[in-house]
């Protein structure tokens, strides 16, 4: 009886080693806030009929491309596409995940919901610090039916790394030059500003304060009730951020002729001049052969199956000719010794 006892001792480790040797890899995440809340119910969705395991982290573009870079996750999300030279030197595959808009908002009381217009040139020149109080000639110029309030403006901007505010930078930029040498996803505002991590933050701190203007995501807008500004876009239109101004966008860029082609203020009288595509970033040539599957073949699902859950969401799937190129640059993705990866289609 001694002697069984110790034999089951001794094959108790490897028993219990059994079920690790064939547990599915996690899939880990990391860097947009922009879509994050997506790629969460993608997450729940895919692992309640896999049982997979993936893992997102909300960190901020800036933070998604540099631990892609440094493989410090299977997959860095940005609000920022990188240049074919950028991808090319750090090994990485591109793949554009969904549609989405942001949005300027504020917290003026009096002030329906979508009631404030604002052109391009004069919501750069609030965000530069030039225009203080809301009750300036300049916003009552475009503003003639609305009494506007003599309440200080609070700009709520970005502190961390982040493709919204890179996103948001460029466009200022196209429609004042003054912008043109501060893109980038940080950005040493002018002036005294309220700087939030995150888009929750920026969210809260709008609530929070009267007189606040700032940028967050069209989802945000919808889940929180929050005021939307109306922009005149690239065609000199008065344009609402909806599902349709976004796909009018995509319809403006024309990206069946070429995936690169900018959404960001794209012709079209509908076209809402905030919309962007934002990406995810995988290793072009995964080390670990399981560990790069298991990636793909989330990213797989979640394209070709995700679309449901995008509806609704205040994204946008993408268009079925985007969707194409994304596939493809999916099924380009090459084990470390040169293999195609293998998935579940």
């Amino acid at each position: 009886m001694t002697q069984r006892i110790r034999r089951l001792c001794c094959l108790l480790p490897l028993l219990c080693a059994l079920p690790l040797a064939h547990a599915q890899p996690v899939v880990r995440g990391a860097g947009a806030t922009f879509p994050a809340q997506i790629y969460q119910s993608w997450i729940q969705a895919y692992g309640a009929e896999t049982k997979a395991r993936v893992e997102y982290q909300a960190t901020g573009s800036g933070d998604g491309v540099a631990k892609a870079q440094g493989r410090k996750v299977d997959f860095g999300a940005t609000d920022s596409s990188l240049s074919t030279e950028a991808l090319a030197k750090d090994k990485l595959t591109q793949v554009p995940t969904v549609v989405g808009a942001l949005v300027p908002v504020v917290n003026l009381p009096g002030v329906a919901p979508g009631a404030l217009k604002l052109n391009g040139a004069l919501l750069a020149a609030i965000f530069w610090g030039d225009v203080t109080h809301w009750n300036d000639a300049r916003i009552a110029e475009q503003n003639p039916a609305i009494k506007l309030p003599a309440l200080p403006i609070v700009r709520v901007v970005r502190k961390d790394s982040s493709g919204s505010t890179e996103t948001f930078t460029r466009y200022l930029a196209q429609v004042d030059p003054r912008w043109k040498n501060l893109v980038g996803k940080t950005v040493t505002w002018n002036g005294s500003v309220s700087a939030m991590s995150g888009t929750d933050e920026v969210v809260s701190s709008l609530l929070a304060q009267t007189g606040s203007v700032g940028y967050v995501s069209y989802d945000r807008v919808q889940q929180k009730k929050l005021n939307a500004v109306t922009l005149q876009n690239k065609d000199g239109q008065w344009t609402a951020p909806s599902e349709e101004s976004v796909l009018a966008a995509v319809r403006g860029a024309d990206l069946r002729s070429n995936l690169r082609n900018p959404i960001l203020n794209a012709p079209g009288p509908k076209a809402w001049p905030l919309s962007e595509l934002t990406y995810v970033l995988i290793a072009a040539n995964p080390q670990d052969a399981t560990q790069g599957t298991a990636t793909v073949q989330f990213l797989f699902w979640a394209l070709k199956q995700g679309d449901a859950i995008v509806r609704n969401t205040g994204f946008v799937a993408l268009p079925a000719s985007v969707q194409a190129s994304a596939f493809k640059e999916l099924m380009s993705v090459r084990a470390a010794d040169g293999k195609l990866i293998q998935l579940k289609l």
